[in-house]
C-alpha cells in the first residue's frame, strides 16, 4: 500500500522519505495548498492539532474537511483528537457517550474540530474520532520534569490521569481507518488507572530517581506553568471498553508496567 504524507518543511519530508513515504507539500493554513491532496488517496489519517491560540474554532480541520468534500474522493478518515473535550469529570468513568464539556481553549477547538469531521460522516465518509490521553511510551517518559523536581498534587488535591502508547496510538489509528463504523468516537486509552502523582511516583521508582514534592494546590500555582497547570485542573479514568470491541486491538503495553519494563530493557534509550 502506498502511503503519501503532507509535510510543511524539507526536514519533515527527509524524516518520513527513508521509512518508504511519499511526501507532498501542503499547509493546512493555507486552503490553496489543500488542492493539491485532496483527490489523491481514499484513505486519510488527520493528526494535526489546531492551532495553539486564537478563538474556538480549528481552522485547520475546516480547511481539509472543506477541501475532501470538494474533491469527494476521501471514502474514510481518521482523526485523533484528545481526551480533554469531555473537561473536568470529578474523576468519574467517562465513556465516550459523556457529553462534550471543555474547560480549556484547546479543548473548545478540538470539539470544533471534532465537528468538522462529523461533517464528512454526514456525507457518507466512514470518518472516525480517537480521543487521545496524554501519549507517553519507553522513549516518552517525564524524566526531564523528575529531574527539575517539579512538584506534583498532595492526595486530597490530586487528578485520575490517562495515558496511551505511541505505539499502541498508530496501531489504533491503523484499526480505526480500516474497522470503524462512521462517525463514531473511541477513547484510545489503555487499562492503566492511577492518580497523577502516583503516575510520577511510579515513574521515578522504575527509573532511580527522587520521587517529586507533593504540594497543595496553590503552591502548584506559583512552580508550575499555565499548561501543566491545565492538566492538573481535569480529572477522569477513560472507558475503553468500546475501543478494544470495536477495533479488535489488543495493546501491545496495555498499562504503566508494561511502558516502564520496555523502557528498562531497551538498550537504545539513553538514561
Amino acid at each position: 500500500m502506498r502511503v503519501l504524507a503532507a509535510v510543511r518543511s524539507d526536514a519533515a519530508a527527509a524524516a518520513l522519505r527513508p521509512l518508504g513515504v511519499r511526501c507532498i507539500r501542503a499547509d493546512l493554513d493555507d486552503r490553496r495548498s489543500l488542492r493539491r491532496i485532496a483527490s489523491l488517496a481514499p484513505r486519510v489519517w488527520h493528526f494535526a492539532p489546531p492551532p495553539a491560540a486564537g478563538g474556538p474554532h480549528d481552522p485547520r480541520s475546516r480547511a481539509l474537511v472543506a477541501a475532501l468534500l470538494a474533491s469527494r474522493r476521501v471514502r474514510r478518515l481518521c482523526y485523533i483528537s484528545t481526551s480533554g473535550v469531555y473537561g473536568d469529570c470529578a474523576g468519574a468513568v467517562v465513556p465516550e457517550t459523556r457529553p462534550l464539556r471543555p474547560v480549556s481553549a484547546r479543548g473548545r477547538r478540538r470539539v470544533d474540530a471534532e465537528r468538522a469531521v462529523r461533517c464528512l460522516a454526514r456525507r457518507g465518509v466512514a470518518a472516525s474520532i480517537l480521543r487521545a490521553p496524554g501519549i507517553y511510551g519507553p522513549d516518552r517518559l517525564p524524566l526531564e520534569r523528575l529531574q527539575r523536581g517539579d512538584p506534583v498534587l498532595r492526595d486530597e488535591d490530586d487528578v485520575h490521569t490517562n495515558h496511551i502508547d505511541a505505539a499502541d496510538l498508530a496501531r489504533l489509528a491503523w484499526a480505526a481507518l480500516h474497522r470503524a463504523r462512521g462517525g463514531r468516537s473511541y477513547n484510545a486509552s489503555d487499562d492503566t488507572r492511577l492518580r497523577m502523582a502516583d503516575y510520577y511516583d511510579r515513574v521515578a521508582d522504575a527509573c532511580g530517581l527522587p520521587r517529586p514534592p507533593r504540594v497543595s494546590r496553590a503552591e502548584a500555582a506559583q512552580k508550575l506553568s499555565p499548561m501543566t497547570l491545565s492538566f492538573m485542573a481535569e480529572s477522569r479514568i477513560l472507558d475503553n471498553r468500546r475501543m478494544k470491541r470495536e477495533l479488535r486491538i489488543r495493546l501491545a503495553r496495555p498499562d504503566v508496567d508494561a511502558v516502564l519494563a520496555a523502557f528498562l530493557h531497551d538498550p537504545r534509550i539513553s538514561r
